[in-house]
């Protein structure tokens, strides 16, 4: 059979494809994911766009391997978070791609990537939500307090959504920043986190947490490694494990990011010298499966209706407006050495309001994720997975309770409070 070949040239301006969606949603990590579904559950037109050329944002491609602040903490745990949360743990339980590492505190869930990535890819799928992956956002629309539309690139051309409401799940307030409302960035830089899989370890001669960390202390500057506080996720019975052991900058200059990139995997491979000298019966024969992009923590987030504190973090608030909980404990990584880690006590539970959710000026977009606003600790303490999907499920409601003309910040609280009773109790 003969192949027909075409030969094409631009001879005019290429126009914008466009698209129309009651929602439309920046980023697709947890929470974006969390909100495309939630709001697709509601009957919306959801658009959902990322820059990156794949969903799951850090959860899959930075690898962050681990579930935090899905639970409460102490002897009486119980599960905060549900809406997906249910569905990743049922579904992936169910294929033995998680480990419940259940500590004298808090719970973490350990989770295959590839597994996670292949869970969120048929959800969006089956929900029928338009993705456009791939896409920088170029140019914001407003009209008056309101968003109008997105302008993005991609390689294969212009991509314009308009929509009734709008949810910032980029990480960086990408959406809130390019619309001209206020954001906030830190003073002194918040470490992100250069994270890497191992595979063909040898379990039977696994050192303890607790050596571990003592060994990294003693040795870890004679290998050129700067933090000394790394630890690791070893997942029982397949010989695998993800690597938490570096500290990286994640400035928002382009050429600085792409740098940073670069350094962070050097930064690794002082990490694999370590690991393969000092523990030769565990990782002489391992190989790096994966290496992850840069794991992002803190760098651009808004100025809210509410400024979370950490004294209202410490005090375990329960706000009016409350949106998500979490008992995790501030993690702060202002320390290129190491980060500050201050847990909860038992049934300690505080509360992110919904406030903190909505830009200052905005009438009908809503943030999600790692950029709501709060101070460095008290974020550090709620942009952990559990929180940022319970605040994805909330964007979405708190926009179907507007409607297509009203203001977020005009909802009914009580309404709002009763229809995310799955994640308040």
């Amino acid at each position: 059979m003969a192949h027909i070949i075409r030969t094409v040239r631009r001879d005019h301006a290429p126009q914008a494809q466009r698209l129309k969606a009651d929602v439309c949603i920046a980023g697709a990590g947890i929470s974006g994911v969390s909100a495309a579904l939630e709001a697709a559950r509601l009957g919306k037109r959801v658009v959902l766009f990322d820059a990156l050329p794949m969903l799951g944002g850090q959860a899959v491609g930075s690898i962050i391997g681990t579930f935090c602040g899905l639970f409460s903490n102490g002897p009486n745990r119980r599960q905060l978070t549900h809406g997906i949360a249910d569905g990743i743990l049922r579904d992936l339980g169910a294929s033995g791609d998680l480990h419940h590492k259940v500590g004298p505190l808090t719970t973490v869930v350990y989770y295959d990537e590839v597994a996670l990535g292949r869970w969120i890819g048929q959800q969006i799928l089956d929900a029928g939500i338009t993705v456009v992956l791939g896409a920088v956002l170029r140019e914001v629309v407003r009209e008056g307090n309101r968003v109008a539309q997105v302008q993005l690139a991609t390689r294969y051309g212009d991509v314009h959504v308009d929509a009734d409401g709008f949810v910032d799940a980029s990480g960086d307030a990408a959406l809130t920043w390019n619309a001209g409302f206020s954001c906030r960035e830190p003073d002194t830089p918040i470490y992100g986190t250069q994270m890497f899989v191992m595979e063909h370890i040898d379990e039977t001669h696994l050192p303890s947490r607790e050596a571990f960390t003592e060994r990294v202390k003693a040795r870890a500057r004679s290998y050129g490694i700067e933090r000394d506080d790394g630890l690791f996720f070893q997942f029982p019975g397949r010989g695998t494990a993800a690597f938490n052991m570096t500290h990286i900058e994640t400035p928002l200059d382009p050429v600085a990011a792409s740098h940073v990139a670069i350094e962070g995997r050097q930064q690794v491979d002082k990490v694999i010298a370590f690991l393969k000298a000092e523990y030769p019966e565990v990782y002489g024969q391992a190989r790096v499966r994966a290496y992850a992009l840069p794991g992002i923590r803190q760098t651009r987030w808004i100025v809210g209706q509410h400024h979370l504190t950490t004294d209202e973090v410490r005090a375990a608030t329960r706000f009016p407006d409350a949106v998500a909980l979490t008992s995790w404990p501030v993690e702060l990584h202002g320390d290129a050495k190491g980060y500050q880690w201050e847990p909860f006590g038992d049934d300690h539970v505080h509360s992110v309001p919904l406030r903190s959710l909505l830009p200052e000026g905005s009438e009908n977009l809503v943030v999600a994720g790692r950029c709501v606003d709060a101070d460095a600790a008290a974020l550090s303490s709620i942009r952990v997975m559990g929180p940022c999907i319970a605040m994805g499920a909330a964007a979405a409601h708190a926009l179907d309770l507007a409607g297509p003309l009203g203001k977020v910040s005009e909802i009914p609280t009580a309404s709002l409070r009763e229809r995310l009773s799955f994640n308040l109790q």
